[in-house]
């Protein structure tokens, strides 16, 4: 156990903490966000259908997962919580080639919306709370980052 109540023997918590990334001193979200690169590598290999479903799956269980995690830290949001940024990166990634020039510009630009919190995901992350609240604001910059990653692939 850490001193915030997290035990990665805890399935909840090993998950919540991106498989122990987010126990990082420095950029605790960054470090999540690089973890979810292995998942998309490996669900890119899904069919579209498939991916999406896995992600809504994700999504639904972080609810939970997120809630359930800060409810135990009593801290809402603790930066070591990370699924949300693993499931907001797989949001940005859906539909997006699984190449390395693409892997990376998903991963600027999430962490970009997910650090800067432009309107209205810095509502969002204000005002709702628990495992939802955790989760929106990742979610809502996977989905910014997934329009704009959308028209450049159109684009080029």
């Amino acid at each position: 156990m850490n001193s915030h109540g997290f035990k990665l023997t805890n399935p909840v918590h090993f998950l919540a903490l991106g498989f122990g990334a987010g126990l990082s001193r420095k950029a605790p979200g960054t470090f999540g966000t690089l973890t979810a690169i292995p998942v998309f590598l490996l669900m890119a290999q899904l069919p579209p259908w498939a991916y999406v479903l896995g992600v809504a799956a994700l999504l639904l269980a972080g609810v939970y997962i997120c809630g359930r995690a800060a409810r135990d830290a009593g801290v809402h949001d603790h930066p070591a919580i990370v699924w949300d940024e693993i499931v907001g990166y797989l949001i940005a990634m859906t539909l997006i080639p699984a190449s390395w020039p693409w892997v990376i510009a998903g991963f600027l630009l999430f962490r970009l919306f997910d650090i800067v919190k432009p309107w209205p995901i810095s509502l969002l992350d204000r005002y709702v709370a628990g495992g939802f609240g955790i989760m929106v604001d990742d979610v809502l910059a996977g989905l910014f980052s997934l329009v704009i990653l959308h028209t450049f692939q159109y684009l080029l």
